[in-house]
């Protein structure tokens, strides 16, 4: 052996057993990771405890204090000492690590808290109440407490035992934001429960954060409620209910529509068997969901609850139980883009009220800081005389109006009719609608867009895509997995006119591609397809492409700005877009009509 740098030592250090206090800083470091970690690990342990109302106490963004108080049914003395030991647990007996059916089970969170913090653990069961402490580890005898009922966590100076963890943590106020996050989402997957989020810090003087009272009623209902207080009510008036089932899979919940969309994904919440999840899988099924409807800036808001057996769903993947594995992950992912779709399909062409909330705000006009007083006695009343028209040299030719009245032949057109009769066409785009209560203004263009898209996709669903047989086939190298996996999707490649076969080992021949794409990078079209198959098990990549080929001939196919039309045609396209699924938003999910009510065409003059 050559001789090496003479300051580097290569002597062996022995295999030690470490001490059980540096085992629980070891975990706290996946359990504990900020103070919404250790939050949420409390009020999960509330929940399982059947608790029905949780006060969630901070101070410090959580670094200082963190007290959770539950009405659970506590637990005993004798067993206080061993809900602070590694791996001990009531949820499971160790037999059975599939067949969960609690928020926790893994018996790390308290000792991995007392390990790095100053824990205080006060319960009453049994008509007794007791309490036992720990600090950086070190547990201190059982002794009474007075408590009425339930139990009490306190967690103070969280990391004092492991300080260089502090300084990852962020500011008081954005690890306070992530709590109030935590504990939302929590609240929205139990709406029979209360909670309270208070900030106990000596400058906020326990200034409430968060009050959920506990929802009456069934579960739909309750969760609307709570999905309200969370999400506001704007969600909840353009959201519609999911009930989907599928071979032992339920997804309920609520989407938001198309046209209720955000500029990130914060609004999107999923639960599995009611566990707050962030899993790529389901992430990428709801993105899917709404492909056909939303541009690449826009996120759909959803609440979504997928239920299933719990063997059919692995919870045991990550410390954090934040990631989940389905044993049949495609038929997850399909049920949740179909359910979806169906529930938007079945609002109809219903589009989001924030638009037109959002046009109120933009015409209102400023309202009079004095109010106007009307004399009480009579007056004469005022006549006008229409001022006659200056003809003559020198005066021009008065310009023609914008907007094109229409007089329909048939006196008795329906306003009953969700979208009214048409009564104008204002600048060759836009159509004006009276419907029983209000006016609807109809971007003539977009809606058309939408009709002719959705019709496209309708006939390629009722026949396999037209291919395009190439002179000379691609031959695309891979590796032989990858060979093995695209190969195994032929069949269902083919019914979208991409045909490929083996070529030898390592390498597959693509003998024809789907006419309506045109000439394409065969090579990079299987690559990618290749990528979704890793990622999600399943590919819409190739139907992507083709949904984007159809929307831009649906786009060049349609009604164009500018043209003028008639009564007839102006009615004719209402009545599709009354019976066309989607048709209150535009392919880029942009909405394709607005609705005014009577009620507020009149508060912006001020007739109400």
């Amino acid at each position: 052996m050559p001789d090496g740098d003479p300051k580097i030592s290569y002597s062996r250090t022995p295999i030690r057993q470490l001490d059980e206090t540096a085992i629980n800083r070891i975990a706290a470091g996946e359990v504990v990771e900020r103070p919404a970690s250790a939050v949420k690990e409390l009020v999960e342990n509330a929940l399982d405890a059947g608790a029905q109302r949780i006060d969630i106490d901070i101070a410090a963004g959580g670094k200082s204090l963190i007290r959770v108080t539950d009405d659970g049914h506590g637990i005993p003395a004798a067993e206080l000492p061993l809900a602070l030991c590694r791996h001990a647990t009531s949820k499971i007996d160790g037999s059975d690590l599939i067949n969960i059916q609690t928020f926790g089970f893994r018996g790390e969170a308290l000792p991995s808290m007392a390990a790095v913090g100053r824990l205080a653990l006060i319960s009453r069961a049994d008509g007794t109440a007791s309490e036992i402490r720990a600090e950086g580890g070190k547990l201190e005898a059982v002794r009474p407490a007075a408590l009425g009922r339930g139990t009490i966590v306190e967690l103070r100076d969280l990391f004092f035992a492991t300080p260089a963890r502090l300084k990852f943590l962020r500011s008081d106020r954005a690890e306070t934001q992530a709590i109030a996050d935590t504990v939302r989402r929590l609240s929205l997957a139990e709406p029979g429960v209360a909670f309270c989020l208070r900030d106990a810090s000596e400058q906020a003087d326990g200034r409430i954060l968060f009050r959920a009272n506990a929802e009456p009623g069934g579960f739909a209902d309750a969760l609307l409620c709570r999905a309200q207080r969370i999400l506001g009510k704007d969600f909840a008036a353009n959201a519609v209910p999911l009930d989907a089932v599928r071979e032992g899979f339920t997804l309920s919940g609520y989407a938001g529509l198309p046209t209720y969309s955000r500029g990130a994904s914060v609004a999107q919440h999923i639960f599995v068997n009611n566990r707050p999840v962030k899993d790529r899988l389901l992430m990428g099924a709801l993105r899917a969901a709404y492909s056909d409807f939303l541009s690449r800036d826009r996120h759909p808001a959803a609440a979504l609850f997928v239920g299933c057996d719990p063997e059919l769903v692995d919870v045991n993947v990550h410390p954090a139980k934040s990631e989940v594995r389905f044993r049949e992950p495609g038929l997850v992912r399909g049920l949740m883009v179909s359910g979806i779709r169906h529930a938007l399909a079945e609002a109809g062409h219903r589009a989001s009220n924030t638009v037109s909330h959002a046009m109120l705000g933009a015409v209102q006009t400023e309202q009079p800081q004095q109010p106007i007083y009307r004399m009480d006695r009579p007056r004469a009343p005022v006549t006008y005389a229409p001022a006659p028209m200056a003809t003559g040299p020198g005066f021009a030719e008065a310009a023609a109006p914008s907007a094109r009245i229409e007089t329909p032949e048939d006196e008795a057109d329906d306003t009953t009719a969700p979208l009214g009769a048409a009564r104008a066409q204002v600048h060759e785009n836009y159509i004006l609608a009276q419907t029983e209560d209000g006016i609807v203004i109809v971007d003539q263009h977009a809606a058309h867009e939408r009709l002719v898209y959705e019709e496209l996709k309708a006939q390629r669903a009722e026949s396999s895509v037209p291919a395009q047989t190439l002179l000379i086939p691609d031959i695309v190298p891979l590796s032989q997995d990858q060979a093995d996996q695209i190969l195994s999707c032929a069949q269902d490649l083919a019914v979208l006119g991409l045909e490929i076969e083996a070529f030898g080992p390592g390498a597959v021949a693509v003998r024809a591609t789907p006419a309506p794409l045109g000439n394409i990078n065969a090579a990079a079209l299987v690559a990618d397809i290749l990528d979704e198959l890793a990622d999600l098990g399943s590919s819409t990549s190739l139907d992507s492409r083709l949904d984007a080929v159809l929307s831009l001939m649906a786009c060049h196919g349609s009604i164009r700005s500018g043209r003028k039309m008639r009564a007839d045609e102006m009615n004719a396209l209402l009545r599709r877009m009354e019976a066309t699924p989607h048709s209150g938003q535009c392919n880029h999910g942009r909405p394709t009509y607005v609705e005014l009510k009577l009620k507020d065409i009149e508060r912006l003059f001020g007739r109400t």
